[in-house]
């Protein structure tokens, strides 16, 4: 660090950047840990965190800690068993219709993206599956009309992913499912940025490694009803949620330094303010930067308004005469760079450029972006 500013300003997608304090927690926690897993409050144990065992004292109160402030600071509700698993969302893909799949039912997905094709693949491989809305036509750049409820009345599940990463799409709030069906949300690149019903999804799922922590982590919140529905007999029984929820998140070593930092990094959401606060300076951030984007002469927002991402905001240089689009992509690109803004290389499948300002990420760093953008874009 040098007067406050990092060396480069982090816009990865994920593994994303972790709130300087939370950082400093798990380093001190690498080396010992405290009791409850505070580095500066507490005595220590006398362990790594990287050796201590999954099934001693000092880790129940972390991953117990840990899934109390899921509940307490994420919103999700006492109806919902928390669960932290690995594998990642793609695990996720497979899990939902190997637990949630009932016999002659078909399930039902929205066509968002990427990930959303992958999670439809999955399902493809095990049954009936309908894809009931797409944005596929225009490039993924909106989110699509929720279906209507008499297309997937009798489902098994409907399936959304409510943020898109690749393509910087947003659903404005989490809707409702009708008829009973269980609504699924894979929530992993938005989840904690704002307040969110979250009690409206059966079961939602997000990799930590977006807002929550690093990666090898997946919070699963999941319905305790469905919990007691007795899943087909050829789902393996690690692959059963209930397996996971009757030895709670501890049926195998858990990723227990992963439990840890998202512990972490879920007191500083609760110190930094809660969702209300941290949701108005997410607003804050990613309006300066859709501002700026929408008035420049060169670049043009991938996503279309009211689809727009809070944490992934993405943009290409669709204003400018096309025979110059790409040269300029590549020397934004490589200013950019030398000046230490690091991780703004668009995915493939949209091209151009990416910021991904999650929770942690400074407002200073956005406005160091606005600023270049403009300064750039002025020179040409």
């Amino acid at each position: 660090m040098d007067s406050g500013k990092p060396k480069l300003w982090n816009f990865s997608a994920g593994p994303a950047i972790l709130p300087p304090v939370v950082l400093e927690r798990a380093a001190e926690a690498v080396h010992e840990l405290r009791q409850d897993g505070h580095a500066r409050d507490a005595a220590g144990v006398g362990m790594s965190i990287l050796e201590i065992s999954h099934r001693s004292a000092p880790y129940e109160a972390i991953t117990f800690g840990a899934e109390k402030l899921v509940h307490e600071v994420l919103g999700v509700p006492e109806t919902h068993q928390v669960l932290f698993l690995q594998g990642g969302a793609s695990l996720q893909f497979v899990m939902v219709p190997m637990n949630l799949r009932e016999a002659d039912k078909f399930a039902a997905y929205v066509d968002t993206g990427v990930w959303s094709g992958r999670a439809i693949a999955e399902s493809e491989g095990l049954g009936a599956t309908h894809v009931l809305a797409s944005s596929k036509a225009t490039n993924y750049d909106r989110i699509p009309e929720f279906p209507a409820a008499d297309s997937y009345a009798g489902a098994s599940y409907l399936h959304i992913t409510t943020n898109n990463t690749i393509y910087g799409t947003e659903y404005p709030e989490v809707p409702e499912a009708q008829g009973g069906v269980p609504l699924v949300i894979d929530f992993s690149s938005h989840a904690g940025a704002r307040p969110m019903a979250l009690e409206r999804a059966a079961l939602g799922y997000a990799g930590a490694q977006k807002n929550l922590g690093p990666s090898g982590v997946t919070l699963v919140y999941v319905r305790k009803d469905l919990l007691a529905k007795k899943p087909a007999a050829h789902v393996p029984v690690y692959l059963r949620y209930a397996t996971h929820a009757k030895e709670p998140s501890l049926y195998n070593t858990p990723n227990t330094f992963g439990v840890l930092v998202l512990k972490l990094v879920l007191e500083w959401m609760r110190d930094e303010g809660g969702l209300a606060a941290i949701g108005a300076r997410n607003e804050r951030k990613a309006q300066r930067l859709y501002d700026v984007l929408d008035n420049s002469k060169v670049f043009q927002p991938h996503a279309q308004p009211g689809s727009r991402s809070l944490m992934n905001v993405t943009w290409t240089c669709g204003r400018a005469p096309e025979a110059q689009r790409e040269a300029l992509a590549k020397k934004f690109l490589a200013e950019a760079q030398a000046l230490g803004f690091d991780g703004l290389k668009g995915h493939r499948s949209v091209g151009g450029f990416r910021a991904s300002i999650y929770n942690a990420f400074p407002e200073a760093g956005v406005a160091a972006l606005c600023e270049f953008i403009a300064e750039f874009e002025r020179r040409l």
